[in-house]
């Protein structure tokens, strides 16, 4: 049973990034914007928390100054392709490499230095008494519970309120939702500034909680892997949080045959994550070709306003 729980726990801290980061796409796109830069915008969230924790020495500074670097890129995003509508896919590139350039830029001075400190952890004695789950869930971060809290939240307003209404009107008939009376250009602008914060949210725990070192592409394709599980889960919140878990569950099991003294070159070991995620999404495209796909149906569509006299 030890085992089981240094997995679980080692799975939950390598998932909650790809948590952040798929949520946030899912915002993003449920909205009609493709998002295609959360390798850059984890990265340059990363960096931030890096270089903000060493200046300043506080955990809630850098997380601020990670939600400002996120809201910027996002508006940069949402400028590209609501207002120039310019094709989302090379914008969402283009915020990839720029994202990736400017965090190695910015981070050749911290490069290797040790974060002094670490993300709080929320201490729950109620739950220590309880077998397995106590030492699994009682002494998690405060990021890991503001992720599972997020879940529930965005779940609740994509489908309970009028407000995940117009979200996924926007998203799958603007020119309906404008009729109606919807801001569209405006909820867009909002929705994919919110979603690249919690992208770079996801790059700040990454570093913060689960590597305390900046290393120049220390996300190693975990942006991606996000905008897979975006689609393996469907648009859906409650999905993204098992999806992100399973690549949580995948990456581990690839450290831990390492430490038992496995002859496997470690580089195989390292593609078990990425190639199990191919499968899956390879599994499910088989399994659902004659299945709508559950993406927002303007997806990726410019939206051109009508005159109105």
């Amino acid at each position: 049973m030890e085992w089981f729980i240094q997995l679980a726990v080692a799975a939950i801290a390598s998932g909650t990034p790809l948590l952040f980061a798929t949520l946030g796409g899912i915002l993003n796109e449920r909205s009609g914007i493709i998002q295609l830069g959360a390798e850059g915008i984890m990265l340059m969230g990363a960096v931030t928390a890096c270089m903000t924790y060493l200046h300043t020495g506080s955990f809630i500074a850098s997380l601020l100054a990670v939600a400002g670097v996120g809201a910027a890129l996002g508006l940069l995003h949402a400028f590209m392709c609501v207002t120039l509508r310019t094709n989302q896919v090379v914008s969402g590139l283009a915020m990839t490499l720029f994202g990736s350039g400017l965090s190695a830029y910015l981070g050749k001075s911290v490069a290797g230095t040790p974060i002094p400190g670490s993300v709080p952890k929320l201490d729950l004695p109620f739950l220590e008494p309880l077998p397995v789950i106590g030492d699994i869930f009682a002494r998690l971060d405060v990021l890991t519970w503001f992720s599972f809290a997020l879940v529930i939240v965005l779940h609740l307003l994509i489908h309970r309120t009028s407000w995940g209404l117009h979200l996924r009107a926007i998203g799958d008939n603007p020119a309906t939702a404008d009729v109606m009376g919807i801001r569209v250009q405006l909820l867009k602008y909002g929705y994919t500034v919110a979603g690249s914060m919690l992208i770079g949210l996801a790059g700040a725990d990454l570093l913060l909680a689960y590597s305390p070192t900046w290393i120049e592409g220390m996300t190693a394709g975990r942006g991606w892997i996000a905008v897979a599980l975006i689609i393996f889960a469907r648009w859906n919140p409650l999905r993204a949080l098992f999806c992100a878990y399973f690549f949580g569950v995948m990456d581990t099991i690839g450290f831990k045959i390492q430490l038992i003294g496995s002859s496997i070159p470690s580089y195989f070991l390292k593609m078990i994550p990425y190639v199990v995620t191919i499968l899956v999404l390879m599994y499910l495209g088989w399994r659902n070709r004659n299945k709508p796909t559950g993406a927002p149906e303007a997806l990726g569509i410019p939206y051109i306003r009508e005159q109105r006299f």
